[in-house]
């Protein structure tokens, strides 16, 4: 899955008229980035939300792009906007499987590689999400979460890193008794992503391992300028 549906508001005047997604990096609009790396790694179906300005992105996409199917969760047209993170996920949990990852669609991340292996490796832990995070920008230096020796991903640790937005999750996350959103989220209930992942920390439930390859989070004309020299 790929997060496109949020406003963009730091972005603007640029996402007046443009969704996030679509602004470009080195030619490419933002999306198109995890999109090929997913692809890359054999991971070609595809589920994006959409909200702001949301009827571009398909008509950018399409229903497929290159090698990768991409169906859509199409917030702003269902409800009127965006979910947030984890309601635009229990959203669209009907068209994903029990393992997936999740990536926005407004980071730069050209280095990462989405592969099998880390899929597996998920799956044999046993964990309900797996994080990558990654040394704390300038704007964001306090951190997300800390990384135990044993994987483990903490809610409060003396070295936290930021949250990268790349992860993989399993459905169960985003269910009983960590979720109480109704599967499919037929009444479009918005609900932020953070206190599921706390409240899965504090079972031991996710993990996190530091990703230190290239990583932006595109969120103001600057930095997209800064990116872009």
């Amino acid at each position: 899955m790929i997060l496109a549906a949020g406003r963009g508001e730091r972005m603007r005047p640029l996402t007046d008229a443009t969704p996030k997604p679509l602004l470009e990096v080195a030619g490419k609009p933002l999306m198109q980035w995890p999109v090929e790396a997913l692809a890359a790694g054999g991971f070609t179906d595809l589920v994006v939300n959409t909200a702001w300005l949301g009827e571009q992105i398909p008509a950018r996409f399409g229903e497929r792009f290159d090698e990768s199917t991409i169906a859509y969760s199409q917030e702003g047209r269902d409800f009127g906007g965006a979910l947030e993170t984890a309601g635009g996920i229990v959203r669209a949990l009907p068209m994903l499987g029990d393992v997936f990852w999740v990536a926005a669609g407004d980071v730069y991340a050209p280095d990462f590689r989405f592969t099998r292996e880390a899929v597996e490796r998920f799956v044999a832990s046993g964990r309900l999400a797996l994080l990558w995070l990654v040394p704390n920008p300038a704007h964001h230096p306090t951190g997300d979460f800390g990384i135990a020796e044993d994987g483990r991903a903490l809610s409060e640790a003396a070295q936290k890193y930021t949250f990268s937005t790349i992860a993989l999750y399993r459905a169960a996350l985003f269910a009983p008794p960590h979720c109480d959103i109704e599967a499919g989220n037929p009444r479009g209930i918005k609900a932020a992503l953070a206190p599921l992942l706390r409240d899965a920390m504090r079972s031991g439930l996710v993990g996190a391992e530091l990703y230190t390859g290239r990583w932006a989070d595109v969120g103001t004309p600057d930095r997209l300028a800064e990116l872009n020299r």
